[in-house]
């Protein structure tokens, strides 16, 4: 696993707008969504809150757990990390979950991604 890096943390702290997340079901096909609703564990694990997922949770309950989150920062960075799925419905992630996800959305479960690789463009940082 990798660990974020002080000025990764800082940008996704400045991040600008939604997020992009991308899993792939156990056929390889893409599926790619915006999401709001994320924050990061620590600094080896980005949480994104399944508030209303159909095909990202069976993708992350699937045979491949790969996954990618794309984001902006404010000014101008763009920056993917890329890492393996864990949908989460109970345990220390979960409630972290709960405690910053709106209470108007349901929380059904924490999907986990836990930071392989991170790009800048085209150059790896992490």
């Amino acid at each position: 696993m990798a660990t974020l890096s002080e000025t990764v943390l800082q940008a996704w702290e400045d991040r600008d707008g939604p997020v992009i997340l991308a899993t792939v079901s156990p056929n390889g096909i893409p599926n790619i969504i915006y999401v709001t609703c994320v924050n990061h564990f620590d600094n080896t694990r980005l949480v994104v809150a399944d508030n209303y997922f159909q095909k990202t949770k069976a993708n992350a309950l699937g045979t491949n757990k790969n996954g990618a989150l794309l984001f902006r920062d404010k000014a101008g960075g763009a920056y993917q990390v890329k890492g393996k799925l864990e949908y989460l419905q109970e345990g220390e992630i979960f409630q972290h979950m709960k405690s910053w996800n709106p209470p108007k959305h349901p929380g059904h479960a924490a999907l986990v991604l836990n930071v392989e690789t991170v790009f800048s463009g085209a150059q790896q940082i992490c």
